[in-house]
């Protein structure tokens, strides 16, 4: 190795081709186009979540501003990135009009400009600065499916008054589920309806949880009364009703 240079410094990267070529001169770089000076802004301030542009770097700050922002940043406990607009002037002066901010350092949080010095200072002071520079809060993880016996256990009991049937009240898909919907309204009581042909694990652990083989299957307050025989005899009897008001 006879050379190192460290990010992207085209002056400097001149210097050093010069140098090692035996080159008296290089012509100087062309400058950017204003449209791409601008996209090359754009990348810069989201180079890192927290984005520092500074005179100098955060080891040999070059201006007593520059160094009291990095204070800030690191009595904060937060990682940044930095850009040494000394070592740019195309950017140094492309960003003054990028952000609409006259002076440096200048702070960029998630693209956008928090400001300069005095600002970041005045956030330190409130204590704020530590929660302007945190990530948004991460989107709770969704709970984990319950196991089938937790979830027919909180199933049974979502309603008061609770019909695993075939289908719906209002379009039955058995004769069986039609009569016990009829029974029960025929009591006013209220009540919601479970359909099994949309869900395969509650058709077929349901029965195993209640014991009892066929469907439809009433619960009440999270207890089975009974299918469609027992129903049709309770509300035969004149039962059914106080049975569901219990």
């Amino acid at each position: 190795m006879v050379d190192r240079l460290e990010g992207a410094d085209a002056p400097a990267l001149s210097a050093k081709t010069a140098a090692l070529c035996g080159a008296r001169e290089l012509p100087p770089p062309l400058a950017p186009a204003p449209d791409a000076l601008t996209a090359r802004i754009a990348m810069l301030v989201r180079a890192a979540r927290v984005m520092l542009f500074m005179k100098g770097s955060p080891g040999e700050p070059k201006c007593g501003f520059s160094r009291k922002v990095v204070e800030a940043l690191g009595a904060a406990g937060c990682e940044f990135g930095h850009f040494d607009i000394l070592g740019d002037a195309a950017v140094r002066e492309g960003l003054k009009a990028y952000s609409d901010w006259p002076t440096y350092p200048q702070l960029f949080v998630d693209g956008e400009l928090v400001g300069g010095c005095d600002i970041v200072l005045q956030l330190a002071a409130s204590g704020d600065l530590a929660a302007t520079l945190a990530g948004p809060a991460a989107a709770p993880l969704p709970a984990p499916p319950l196991p089938l016996q937790a979830r027919l256990e909180a199933l049974v009991r979502s309603a008061p008054v609770l019909l695993f049937m075939k289908g719906s009240r209002g379009e039955p898909k058995c004769g069986f589920s039609r009569k016990v919907v009829e029974a029960l309204a025929a009591t006013g009581v209220p009540f919601a309806t479970f359909d099994i042909l949309s869900d395969e694990e509650v058709r077929a652990g349901l029965k195993t949880f209640s014991n009892w083989p066929t469907y439809p299957q009433l619960y009440v307050h999270g207890e089975l009364l009974g299918g469609c025989d027992i129903v049709l005899e309770m509300a035969g009897s004149g039962e059914l009703k106080a049975a569901l008001a219990v």
